[in-house]
């Protein structure tokens, strides 16, 4: 793999982000509180060793991480991309950048999926947490058995649901095997 380092924002990025921004926002405050979170290192064994990308992996990683930080599908991810002032500042790109295409991210996830490393993502942002002291270790976790409880009476219903809806339609297909197409 063809590792890229980290560069610096773009002077023209952080400029007009900090005029659009003057009190900042999340994902500039990411930036400059957490660095860079991720590395291409991270990703090296899932890409191999020749390979150069368009789309650097921790760029991924971290457009990945804000997709789902907002709930956006693919193709709104990359039009944030493309769009949004915050997100080229914590991605260290240029105003004018063109972006990438959606398909990228999906690609760059079932990759992350086959390799085993589905979980590195949160993984390096729970370490990048720790070091900053915003989490710390608990001796005992606890939990509220009322919301388990009704989480199990919840899925209890759902199945006794689908066991009704079975039983029902077995009746019909017996009573009108007409009723059944094929």
């Amino acid at each position: 793999m063809c590792p890229e380092s980290i560069r610096p924002i773009p002077k023209d990025t952080a400029r007009v982000a900090k005029t659009a921004f003057p009190k900042s926002n999340l994902y500039m405050k990411m930036r400059d509180e957490l660095g860079a979170v991720f590395k291409d290192a991270d990703f090296a064994k899932l890409f191999g060793l020749r390979v150069c990308l368009a789309q650097t992996p921790w760029r991924l990683a971290l457009v990945t991480v804000m997709q789902f930080a907002e709930g956006l599908s693919d193709r709104q991810a990359a039009e944030a991309v493309r769009a949004r002032i915050d997100w080229n500042y914590a991605l260290g790109l240029e105003l004018t950048d063109a972006g990438l295409d959606f398909s990228v991210l999906s690609e760059f996830r079932a990759r992350l999926e086959v390799g085993g490393a589905e979980q590195l993502l949160l993984e390096k942002m729970l370490v990048r947490f720790k070091e900053r002291g915003w989490l710390k270790a608990r001796d005992r976790q606890r939990t509220d058995s009322t919301l388990v409880l009704a989480s199990v009476r919840q899925l209890n219903r759902l199945e006794l649901v689908g066991e009704t809806m079975r039983a029902a339609l077995n009746a019909l297909s017996v009573v009108a095997p007409e009723w059944i197409g094929e």
